[in-house]
């Protein structure tokens, strides 16, 4: 380690130097965090995996919905700009397979980031693999917050519906009673998603926008969710 610092906005929460920044903040009486800096080989690394299924493209501007492929773009460069401005290295990977066999690439503690609106469920195998190689990993959530977080009120309305496959629109009809239904089940889905990860002690950000602004917010009010939760383990 080459030494320390005050933190700034974009530092990884795993380079915090908590027992520090506890002294720091008793002796000022405010939150206050300090960052370990690296010498360049000793910088963590930062795994990038990018959901590309059809279906992650579905709505692909103009449409006024979720771009969600944008979302992930915008996502993993604000990741990968961050673990550069540490000097840390990114390793891209296709696959979650992909990353599991990477154990002599990344070491204990680096960074593993999964981005993928999670509609296809990944094996619960896969996940304990990974969490067995000790990496700190971090799934990020990119669903629709009106089609696929819940389902809007449109019994009644005709809707053209697209197969991510083939690309095909058919129109569909629902009652009230099937739009309330569906509702309940997509937001039964992302409750349960989420509760599968916090059962796994992985930490999720959940995306609903393509605006690099909000995303960089998302993930601001998630390192300060970590900080909050390490000050409470301290």
């Amino acid at each position: 380690m080459a030494g320390t610092r005050p933190y700034v906005p974009g530092d990884l929460v795993a380079h915090i130097h908590w027992a520090a920044s506890a002294r720091l903040s008793e002796a000022k009486g405010t939150d206050e965090f300090v960052v370990r800096e690296f010498f360049a080989e000793e910088a963590p690394r930062v795994a990038l995996v990018q959901d590309r299924r059809p279906g992650m493209a579905i709505h692909a501007p103009p449409s006024p919905w979720l771009d969600k492929r944008g979302a992930v773009d915008a996502a993993a460069g604000l990741i990968a700009a961050s673990a550069a401005a540490e000097h840390g290295d990114v390793v891209h990977a296709e696959t979650l397979e992909l990353v599991a066999r990477k154990a002599s690439a990344l070491p204990p503690g680096s960074f593993v980031f999964v981005l993928s609106d999670f509609l296809v469920a990944v094996p619960a195998r896969l996940w304990l693999r990974l969490r067995a190689r000790r990496w700190d990993v971090v799934p990020v959530i990119v669903q629709d917050p009106l089609w696929e977080q819940t389902f809007p009120a449109v019994g009644g309305v005709v809707l053209p519906l697209a197969d991510p496959e083939t690309g095909l629109v058919q129109d569909v009809w629902l009652t009230a009673r099937e739009s309330r239904a569906r509702a309940r089940a997509n937001e039964r889905r992302l409750d349960e998603l989420l509760a599968r990860f916090r059962r796994l002690s992985f930490d999720p950000v959940v995306l609903g926008t393509s605006d690099p602004r909000e995303i960089a917010v998302s993930f601001e009010a998630w390192a300060e969710r970590r900080r909050r939760l390490w000050r409470v383990q301290a």
